[in-house]
């Protein structure tokens, strides 16, 4: 049996620009429908105009009419390249999402018989993984009768602690979960170094440069009196 035409739904009084207004972030140009917009931005005189007024200045300048404040009464309008402006968001938006670092715990594990070489390798990691901002856990993990030797296990992280003390702090002292003995270091914030240079000093002329301040002239020291004349009797 040979099914008729499909009935057309969209036949009315359907917008079609209604599912580009959905997706769009932004109302631009014809998709503004208030009678008048207050312009904001560069190269305009700021105030409130007409809407069709407003999209004839954004035309001569080969622009977008974007509403940035829908809210507003009236809505504030900027006249920009709407697709540059979602470019330079997009972009500021990854460049934000790649510097901001998620911290982990990053976890080192020891025995009580570790020795010095596999010590060193683990502190070179664990040194990576703080100046990254990350925490990390280390534990010493005792088996059988090792649990035993619980103070060779405490000896290890207290010296890992002194390995690790320019770029971590210790959260606390090492503590014994089940068989584990563990301790926590969270990363340092970088500080100046005491020896770094300082600020300049203003430059002061040489001395023998230095300008002269007038002195006052000192007064004159009395005369000494004339010694008496020895006169013949």
């Amino acid at each position: 049996m040979q099914q008729g035409p499909r009935p057309n739904f969209n036949r009315g009084g359907r917008n079609p620009n209604f599912r580009r207004e959905q997706q769009q972030e932004h109302r631009t140009n014809r998709m503004i429908r208030v009678p008048e917009v207050r312009l904001v931005g560069e190269n305009i005189e700021v105030g409130v105009y007409r809407t069709d007024e407003a999209l004839r200045m954004a035309e001569e300048q080969g622009l977008d009419l974007v509403e940035i404040s829908p809210n507003a009464a009236p809505p504030v309008c900027r006249i920009i390249d709407y697709n540059k402006f979602l470019y330079e968001k997009k972009k500021k938006e990854k460049e934000m999402k790649a510097n901001a670092h998620k911290s982990e715990v990053k976890e080192i594990r020891f025995t009580p018989n570790t020795d010095d070489h596999d010590f060193d390798f683990k502190a070179k990691h664990a040194e990576k993984f703080l100046k990254d901002g990350n925490k990390v856990k280390t534990y010493v993990q005792f088996k059988g009768r090792a649990i035993m030797f619980k103070e060779r296990g405490e000896l290890i992280l207290l010296k890992f602690a002194e390995r690790l003390a320019e770029v971590g702090a210790l959260e606390g002292m090492p503590t014994m979960e089940g068989k584990r003995m563990i301790a926590i270091f969270a990363p340092k914030s970088a500080k100046k170094k005491p020896g770094g240079p300082k600020e300049a000093k203003e430059d002061r002329p040489p001395r023998e440069d230095r300008p002269q301040q007038p002195r006052e002239p000192r007064p004159a020291a009395p005369a000494a009196a004339p010694a008496p004349e020895n006169k013949p009797e």
